[in-house]
C-alpha cells in the first residue's frame, strides 16, 4: 500500500515504524515527519496543519490510506478535506474530532449517552467560574475548553490556584482561544490509564491498556507535561474490566455520535480514572458513582502511549487501519503479541517551559528487539542528528514482563546523551508498588 502518515512527533514515528514492520513492503511518506521517522519513510517538506498542500499531495499521489497523528489536522478538517478526493484515511471528521477540541462538546455527549465522568461546568464569565468553585471542593480541576498543546488542564490545590487558572484564562488570554471557555470539574480520585479504541463508525476494537505519566519530575512531582513515559499493559486495568469499559464507555460515545449524524473513523482515547479497592482504598467515588469514570475523550493515538502500545501488536497494522478507515474493522484485524513494552521520555533541559534547541545527540544505534528509539523533536542537521522540541526522544522497552521492559528501556538510554537531557527515573513505579 502506498500510505501517508501525518505529523512529526514520537506518535507518527511509531506508527511509521509499525506500519514497516508488516510483511506487506508498504510505500511509506510522512508529512512533516522527523530525523527518525526518515529512516522509515519519505518525509515530506509539508506541515502536518496544511490541508490545501496535503490534498495537493493527495491528489497526485493517490495514497490508498493517510493515517493522521496529531490532534490540530483534525480538529479543522483534514480528514473532510481528504475524504472529498475518495481518499481512506484513519482519523474522525473535524465533527468527531470535536471530541477532544472541545471538552463542552465531549462532556456534552458523555452526558447523553450516559458515560460515566465528573462532574463539571462550562464558562465564559471569570467571576460566575469562580463563584461556582465552592460547589467542587479542593482539589479541583480548571480546563481550557479548546487545543491547549496538552497544557490547558490545572489541578487546582487551593482556591487561590483555581482563581489564578480561571483568570489565566478567561482574562489573561493564556491558551488564546482554546481557553476562551473554561470547564471546572470534579477532581477524580484513583488511577490513571489509557484505552485506546479503533473505531470504524460502527463498532470498536480495544487496543492494549496504558498508563502514562504527565508530571515532569521522578514520584510524580512537577508540572502537567505531553507525557514523561508509558508502559503497556496497566495493571489496574484487568481483563474482566475490558468488557464494560466497550459496553459503557466506547460504544456508547460511537453510537451517540452516530445519533448526531457523525460516522467517527479513528481512534477513541479514553483517559480513565479507576478508582478500586486496589487502586484507591481510601478515596471516595465520583458522584456518578462508578468506580471507573472517563477523565477526557482524545480523537487520536496518545503520546507516549503509542510508543508503549504498539510494538505490542502483530499482524498487518496497515489492514487494521484500512479496514477501519473503510467502516469493516473486525477483531480479528487486531494482533495482541505476548510481551511488556514501556517507553521513557528523554527531554530537554527547561521542559516543559523554556527549552534550548539544537544540542547534538550522541549514542544512537540500531533497533534490536529488546529495544526501539522514537524521534518526537529531532532534527537532521549535515551529518548530526539535534534536538528540536521539548520531548526529544520516546525509548521503548520490550520484555516478556514489565521489569524486563523497563530494564531494557533504561539500558538503551545509557548509551544516549545530548546537554541538559533528562528523563524519569521511576516509569511504571504505580505497576511496581501494585506488586
Amino acid at each position: 500500500m502506498k500510505i501517508l502518515v501525518i505529523g512529526s512527533g514520537g506518535r507518527e514515528h511509531a506508527i511509521a515504524w509499525r506500519l514497516a514492520q508488516d510483511e506487506e513492503k508498504h510505500q511509506i511518506f510522512a508529512a512533516p515527519g522527523n530525523a527518525g521517522i526518515a529512516s522509515v519513510a519519505k518525509c515530506l517538506d509539508i506541515k502536518a496543519d496544511d490541508v490545501p498542500a496535503m490534498v495537493r499531495w493527495a491528489e497526485a499521489e493517490k495514497p490508498d490510506l493517510v493515517v493522521v497523528g496529531p490532534e490540530a489536522p483534525l480538529v479543522i478538517g483534514m480528514t473532510d478535506a481528504l475524504n472529498k478526493l475518495g481518499i481512506k484515511v484513519f482519523g474522525p471528521v473535524a465533527a468527531g474530532a470535536k471530541m477532544e477540541g472541545s471538552k463542552r462538546f465531549a462532556k456534552e455527549v458523555m452526558d447523553a449517552a450516559g458515560v460515566p465522568t465528573g462532574k463539571a461546568e462550562t464558562f465564559t464569565d471569570a467571576a460566575k467560574a469562580k463563584a461556582a468553585l465552592p460547589a467542587y471542593g479542593l482539589p479541583v480541576v480548571i480546563k481550557a475548553d479548546g487545543l491547549a498543546a496538552g497544557k490547558g488542564v490545572i489541578v487546582a490545590e487551593s482556591v487561590e490556584q483555581a482563581e489564578a487558572a480561571i483568570d489565566d484564562m478567561l482574562v489573561g488570554n493564556k491558551f488564546g482561544a482554546a481557553g476562551a471557555e473554561v470547564l471546572i470539574e470534579e477532581f477524580l480520585h484513583g488511577e490513571e490509564c489509557s484505552i485506546l479504541a479503533m473505531v470504524d463508525g460502527k463498532d470498536a476494537v480495544l487496543l492494549p491498556s496504558s498508563q502514562d505519566h504527565k508530571r515532569v519530575f521522578d514520584g510524580d512531582k512537577g508540572p502537567n507535561t505531553g507525557g514523561m513515559g508509558a508502559y503497556s499493559p496497566a495493571p489496574v486495568i484487568t481483563s474482566d474490566k475490558l468488557p464494560m469499559i466497550k459496553e459503557k464507555i466506547i460504544m456508547p460515545v460511537v453510537n451517540e455520535l452516530r445519533k448526531r449524524g457523525i460516522d467517527y473513523r479513528g481512534i477513541l482515547y479514553a483517559g480513565l480514572m479507576v478508582n478500586t479497592s486496589e487502586s484507591n482504598p481510601h478515596g471516595p467515588l465520583a458522584k456518578s458513582g462508578s468506580e471507573i469514570n472517563v477523565v477526557e475523550f482524545n480523537a487520536r493515538f496518545g503520546d507516549p502511549e503509542t510508543e508503549a502500545v504498539l510494538p505490542r501488536l502483530g499482524g498487518s497494522f496497515a489492514k487494521a487501519l484500512l479496514n477501519a478507515a473503510s467502516g469493516c474493522l473486525s477483531e480479528s484485524d487486531i494482533v495482541i503479541r505476548d510481551c511488556t513494552a514501556a517507553t521513557v521520555i528523554l527531554a530537554s533541559g527547561g521542559y516543559p517551559g523554556s527549552y534550548e534547541k539544537g544540542k547534538v545527540i550522541a549514542g544512537l544505534k540500531a533497533d534490536d528487539d529488546k529495544a526501539i528509539v522514537f524521534h518526537c523533536g529531532t532534527k537532521q542537521v549535515s551529518e548530526d542528528i539535534v534536538t528540536a522540541g521539548g520531548r526529544v526522544m520516546s525509548v521503548t522497552g520490550i520484555g516478556g514482563n514489565l521489569r524486563e521492559a523497563v530494564d531494557n528501556a533504561y539500558q538503551r538510554i545509557a548509551s544516549i546523551s545530548f546537554d541538559g537531557m533528562f528523563y524519569r527515573k521511576d516509569i511504571a513505579h504505580r505497576a511496581f508498588e501494585r506488586g
